[in-house]
């Protein structure tokens, strides 16, 4: 796998990681003929009103299974001609998500943990390593905002606020501000591993001299069917989803040194870019995708309140997602024997390695979406 994936041996050291990435992705814009260009960020989004907002540009496509995703690296060589795949770009990632605010909040709150095995440990025991506290605005159509900061290791119960203020300053919205000060609750979970690859779209007709650089990603999922795990009567076990997302996000673009692009500029090629990939998406998947409008953190709320969850059933367990941090419960115990405190990581791996709904490896990911097109 590191032989022809070469950013997975560095997948426990993301400077290394990223550094090397950019790489890769230098490397391609040269091999298209274009070696004076320089890399530049998603600009902030100017609304109407002045506000400058975090936007996150993407788009995805939900499949009831993961094979049939198989091949799609060709599939969309083929149908987006100005697409360019970013070679030794491919990398994977496994993590738990947590809904944190239920379906009438103004906007998602999620907490998202990396997900490792020990060195010289079963690969099919993993443990979260550190989270991230996140704030999104609802829905997948439009491009959305999107707040994130990494918690610190040692201190997982830490108030995000200070973080997210000293991140993005005067670019937090105040409605963002109240929102995040508002009292979380697990509402929910949902383990995933992501085969990943970079890829580059450009069009000179609707873009000029821009080239933009898109995150691709195939992500297989469980959702689970109780907030803490637990077995569920409802569908006779503790997963309740199993699913395939693909999603296309832009990171970036490239542009010539020296070159100034206006705001309207940008954000018209970054549009184009998300709908000239997805148009093909969806076209090629009209018969297999799955109609949802709503986000991965979504799903997880719609998907347990589905299951006759209620809001006071979540008040009750009183869910910090700091436990899952945890190999036991300091304070939680068995149902049916008192006596045994529960193992949060037993229950957080069900997610993974549950045996009638078990995500496949990396490696297995990255060859189906790879491989030939049956």
């Amino acid at each position: 796998m590191t032989n022809s994936r070469p950013l997975f041996k560095h997948i426990r050291d993301h400077n290394t990681l990223f550094a090397e990435l950019a790489r890769y992705r230098n490397q391609a814009v040269e091999n298209l003929g274009l070696p004076n260009y320089e890399y530049h960020k998603i600009p902030k989004f100017v609304a109407a009103n002045g506000d400058r907002l975090t936007i996150e540009p993407e788009r995805s496509i939900i499949v009831p299974k993961l094979y049939q995703l198989a091949g799609v690296k060709h599939i969309l060589s083929e149908r987006v001609h100005t697409l360019t795949h970013v070679g030794h770009s491919d990398i994977g990632y496994r993590y738990p998500t947590a809904a944190l605010a239920g379906q009438d909040a103004p906007f998602i709150k999620r907490m998202r943990s990396e997900y490792f095995h020990q060195v010289d440990e079963d690969r099919d025991i993993c443990r979260p390593i550190n989270l991230s506290y996140g704030i999104k605005s609802r829905g997948k159509g439009d491009n959305r905002q999107e707040y994130e900061v990494w918690l610190p290791g040692d201190e997982p119960r830490q108030d995000a606020l200070p973080l997210l203020i000293e991140k993005y300053g005067e670019d937090l919205p105040d409605d963002v501000r109240r929102f995040v000060q508002q009292p979380s609750l697990v509402h929910g979970w949902m383990g995933v591993k992501r085969a990943a690859f970079e890829s580059l779209y450009q069009n000179e007709q609707h873009m000029g001299d821009l080239l933009i650089c898109l995150g691709m990603s195939v992500d297989a999922y469980n959702i689970g069917a109780q907030p803490d795990l637990s077995y569920s009567d409802a569908v006779s076990s503790s997963i309740a989803v199993s699913n395939a997302e693909l999603e296309w996000e832009v990171m970036g673009f490239y542009a010539p040194q020296g070159a100034h692009y206006s705001h309207d500029d940008i954000w018209a090629a970054i549009n184009h870019t998300l709908n000239a990939v997805g148009d093909p998406i969806l076209d090629a998947y009209a018969n297999t995708l799955i109609p949802l409008e709503e986000s991965k953190t979504e799903r997880i709320l719609s998907t347990v309140h589905g299951l006759g969850v209620t809001p006071e059933d979540i008040a009750r367990l009183d869910l910090h997602t700091w436990e899952f941090l945890q190999t036991a419960s300091e304070h939680r115990v068995k149902a049916h024997d008192p006596s045994r405190s529960v193992n949060l990581l037993g229950r957080l791996n069900r997610l993974f390695y549950h045996g009638d709904y078990k995500l496949p490896s990396l490696k297995a990911m990255h060859e189906l979406i790879a491989g030939p097109v049956d």
